[in-house]
């Protein structure tokens, strides 16, 4: 069994930010996995998929960004998921819009939710799908620019990204090898 989770905040004030790109993500992939975000558990909105008869668990937890792994935590434990078979898919400042970069492990970063996640869990060792946010030049404090809204020009300069991190987690759970999957969806920007 595998957990696929898409960073975010719950809210229609925070549904077309920035840190909600790991949302976009997972959404995305609930359509590869042909599935439906039906179900509420664990802190969380989710949808039950199978892929080449493994179940599939995708998340969107609702606890806010900063407290994502209490969700994390408790879907791990409660569906009997290894650590090994978690994904993270979520926003990253530290790369440029519309950047992916896909990691087998590793540390929070800037990220808050992912140093909730590592508290939680008492591991970075799962992969991570980051999707790049940072705007070419600094235009407002970090905090406020994860939550503001994005323009026309980003979304459709994100959206390869979004789409790849969807197909990331989707080959993860087929049984791809991590390095093959990087090196296919990996954008530099």
């Amino acid at each position: 069994m595998y957990l696929i989770v898409g960073l975010g905040n719950p809210g229609k004030k925070y549904e077309n930010t920035f840190h909600n790109s790991g949302f976009l993500a997972v959404e995305e992939a609930a359509d590869l996995f042909d599935t439906e975000f039906t179900k509420k558990t664990c802190k969380a909105v989710i949808a039950e998929g199978f892929c080449g008869g493994e179940k599939v668990i995708l998340a969107k937890p609702q606890t806010y960004m900063n407290l994502s792994g209490e969700s994390v935590r408790e879907l791990l434990s409660y569906y009997k998921i290894p650590l090994s078979n978690l994904v993270v898919l979520y926003d990253d400042y530290d790369l440029p819009v519309g950047a992916l970069r896909i990691r087998p492990k590793g540390s929070a970063g800037t990220h808050n939710g992912m140093r909730n996640i590592i508290k939680e869990t008492g591991s970075g060792d799962f992969l991570r799908i980051r999707i790049g946010i940072k705007p070419a030049e600094e235009i407002m404090p970090i905090m406020d620019y994860v939550l503001s809204e994005r323009s026309r020009a980003v979304k459709e300069a994100m959206a390869p990204a979004v789409e790849n991190a969807a197909k990331a987690a989707f080959d993860f759970v087929k049984g791809d090898d991590i390095d093959k999957i990087g090196r296919t969806y990996n954008i530099k920007k």
